[in-house]
């Protein structure tokens, strides 16, 4: 296996491509012994490295895959159109929205049983998000413009936040107190302050922003413009420093543990782009399956 592996769901091949970060080279292309379905959505790693938590919104399956042996180990109904899914800070318990029924469900790790679901306010949660804590989540929701601000403990959502318009992408800054959230139909981005629950500002980006990674120390956010672009903003002076032309229809973007380079997978160009963060520039286009969703590096 890659030292530091990225890996990359294929929507329509139902693969997944394990990049190695250090040659920029297809290593392996998992598909679960071919139990992985026709239309993947989000992967998340697990906290020790050696699983994979697909969503499979094809056969309504979240699947636990060894990534060792390319087998799937359990698997769990999660309804329809689900789409993101996250692990809480702690490792207690994983997150899955739920856009065509309106809801997150928390499942238990350990058993890999759905424990709790909670009702969003707004409509079709896509992007879910641990605060750094763990203490609050939140929900991107395309249907309604807002965000779900949700109480992890009580287990309900006590604010419906209004943004820009149709938001995916959400990053969270190291303290908590500021969330990124990419705006598809406004080209921005918007500043959320989670204490005061409001937009504070909004910082224009590419047309048709998607996806969002912060760096390590918070000075740049990287966001994936469906136009075919990566927008570089600086998060002190709230602009637009860069833009850097990637493939077609890019998504969600991940930066290796180092920060030197950011994977950029574009959906419509069957390809991943590598970023030189330092150079601010492409320096390859890896070829991969299907309409890829996302990039995810364990950091």
């Amino acid at each position: 296996m890659p030292e530091v592996p990225a890996y990359v769901p294929n929507q329509r091949s139902g693969t997944v491509s394990v990049i190695d970060t250090a040659t920029d080279q297809v290593a392996r292309t998992l598909d679960g012994d071919g139990g992985l379905g026709g239309r993947l959505q989000q992967v998340m790693i697990g906290s020790g490295g050696d699983r994979l938590y697909v969503v499979d919104a094809q056969a309504h399956r979240l699947h636990e895959l060894d990534v060792a042996s390319d087998r799937i180990l359990r698997s769990v109904d999660i309804g329809e159109n689900a789409e993101g899914v996250a692990e809480s800070p702690d490792g207690r318990r994983f997150a899955v929205c739920v856009e065509g029924q309106n809801e997150v469900m928390l499942i238990d790790p350990e058993t890999f049983e759905v424990g709790t679901r909670i009702q969003t306010r707004g409509r079709a949660p896509e992007h879910c998000v641990f605060s750094p804590d763990g203490r609050w989540l939140l929900t991107s929701n395309e249907g309604s413009d807002d965000l779900d601000l949700i109480d992890v403990e009580a287990a309900e959502s006590v604010a419906a936040i209004a943004v820009s318009g149709h938001p995916r992408g959400i990053a969270f800054s190291d303290d908590g107190r500021i969330a990124y959230v990419a705006q598809e139909s406004a080209n921005t981005v918007d500043i959320v302050d989670l204490q005061a629950r409001t937009r504070t500002a909004s910082i224009p980006a590419g047309e048709r922003t998607a996806g969002l990674v912060l760096s390590e120390d918070g000075s740049r956010l990287y966001a994936s413009n469906g136009s075919g672009s990566v927008s570089v903003i600086d998060t002190q002076a709230r602009e637009e420093v860069a833009r850097i032309q990637v493939g077609q229809r890019p998504w969600n973007p991940a930066l290796t543990p180092d920060g030197g380079k950011l994977y950029v997978a574009n959906g419509r160009s069957n390809s991943v782009s590598v970023i030189d963060t330092g150079r601010m520039e492409e320096i390859r286009q890896i070829p991969v399956g299907e309409m890829p969703w996302g990039v995810v590096i364990a950091r």
